[in-house]
């Protein structure tokens, strides 16, 4: 009988044993999801569940077009709560692009930039890189041997994913943006979704590589009243474009002789210059583009001087 009771006990302890090594188990991978919640967790943020496919939604419009404000105009006023998409309409013979009727203010009330000092001839490069194509390091090698600076805006997944690749961006002195952890639809979210959206890449950057992030590109250049408040309140600078076009399709390849004439017939004092980096012909054409632009009387200035 002694024997049973003392097998018996055994067994509880045993079984207790399992269940408290489980629980703390349990508890600390919690934590650690917890923590690199920040990156959206190891074991969910990752580009292969990210959705790049509309990467800007907004109105990029690559000819002269006169009618553009007057169609925006006609969209009504826009409450806080709406979601709006960042469009510009280019203006004739290098004069600034004109942002929707509205946005521009907007926009300056919450400390957002989309373009520099228009009495200057300086061009800002952007870079967006919501996942890794290959051609990254080709750009770095470019920006390098022309001595530009440039931002990079990155995700949690690109973070995650792609650590030697910021760590070079941060040694060879460019900016390292906040494109968010998941590249969702800021204004499709609420507020605590929002915050985490920002804060959570940052303080994952921050672990690594220290220094805080100043800037935010919204995902998909989709935005409202509340989600510049928001992010303006977390110490952001949000960082939109006075120059894109359609180069987010990583299967459109055109060749850098296209992306060379898209940048250089939109050149403009105090541009920001929004290119993605997962195009081949980017990546091809940005040696091109940079002598062109310096050939047509431009320098390249450093995002870091339109922090706020």
């Amino acid at each position: 009988m002694r024997i049973r009771k003392v097998i018996t006990i055994f067994i509880i302890l045993v079984i207790f044993a399992l269940l408290f090594d489980n629980f703390i188990m349990r508890h600390n991978r919690a934590d650690l999801n917890s923590r690199l919640s920040d990156l959206g967790g190891v074991y969910s943020a990752s580009s292969r569940n990210v959705d790049y496919s509309n990467e800007l939604t907004g109105r990029v419009i690559d000819e002269v077009d006169s009618a553009a404000g007057e169609e925006s105009a006609q969209q009504g006023v826009y409450s806080y709560e709406q979601k709006r998409c960042w469009g510009i309409s280019r203006q004739p013979d290098g004069q600034t692009p004109r942002a929707d009727p509205g946005a521009g203010d907007v926009l300056k009330k919450y400390g957002g930039k989309y373009l520099g000092d228009v009495t200057k001839n300086i061009i800002y490069l952007t870079f967006d890189e919501g996942y890794e194509n290959g051609y990254t390091p080709k750009i770095l090698d470019t920006l390098r041997d022309n001595n530009v600076k440039a931002a990079f805006f990155i995700t949690g997944p690109y973070l995650n994913e792609h650590q030697d690749l910021v760590r070079r961006m941060v040694e060879e002195g460019h900016t390292v943006g906040n494109h968010t952890i998941h590249h969702p639809s800021l204004p499709e979210k609420d507020d605590s979704q929002i915050e985490e959206e920002v804060l959570g890449l940052e303080r994952a950057f921050n672990e690594k590589f220290g220094g805080k992030m100043k800037f935010l590109r919204p995902p998909k250049g989709e935005y409202s009243e509340r989600s510049l408040n928001i992010t303006y309140k977390l110490g952001y600078c949000n960082l939109f474009w006075s120059f894109a076009y359609d180069d987010w399709h990583r299967d459109k390849i055109r060749g850098p002789e296209y992306a060379y004439k898209k940048v250089m017939s939109n050149l403009h004092n105090g541009e920001v210059m929004l290119l993605h980096a997962v195009s081949k012909d980017n990546a091809d054409a940005l040696d091109m583009i940079i002598k062109g632009v310096r050939a047509s009387g431009y320098e390249f200035g450093n995002v870091e001087e339109l922090a706020n």
